[in-house]
């Protein structure tokens, strides 16, 4: 060590490598969370930029709700107070269980939410919503 006269100074180094391994764990934390966090405001729900998912699997069965606020499966009229009762008798929705949701973009919002909750009573397990694309940019 050092000598009794303090010739030698006593060397003293502040080891890193934990205060490394603790910001790299906080920076792959903040990368996965971020992603997840939601915008402040969200604007044109209905639209979106994302590639059109082909399935191999057989298409959903499809319930439409106009601006009118009419509910349609396939080209069928179904009144609202009855939506409930013919999801849970439909054939086909008891064996797939899964269900695709085009509603309106001038429907509100609490109004598209009561009928995927309709739709979850009648034992729907999985409600897809449609959208479509933005129209293209033509000033490019």
């Amino acid at each position: 060590m050092s000598s009794q006269d303090g010739s030698d100074p006593t060397l003293s180094e502040i080891n890193v490598t934990p205060l490394v391994d603790v910001m790299l764990v906080l920076l792959i934390i903040f990368m996965i969370t971020a992603p997840l966090m939601q915008q402040g405001v969200e604007v044109d729900l209905p639209q979106t930029k994302a590639e059109l998912i082909e399935s191999k699997d057989r298409q959903p069965l499809e319930l439409r709700v106009t601006k009118e606020r009419k509910i349609f499966i396939g080209k069928t009229e179904i009144p609202y107070e009855q939506l409930e009762q013919k999801l849970k008798f439909n054939e086909r929705l008891k064996r797939e269980k899964k269900l695709d949701l085009a509603a309106d973009r001038s429907l509100p919002y609490g109004y598209v939410v009561d009928i995927m909750a309709t739709v979850r009573r009648a034992g729907i397990e999985a409600v897809g919503i449609l959208t479509e694309p933005p129209p293209p940019d033509r000033g490019r």
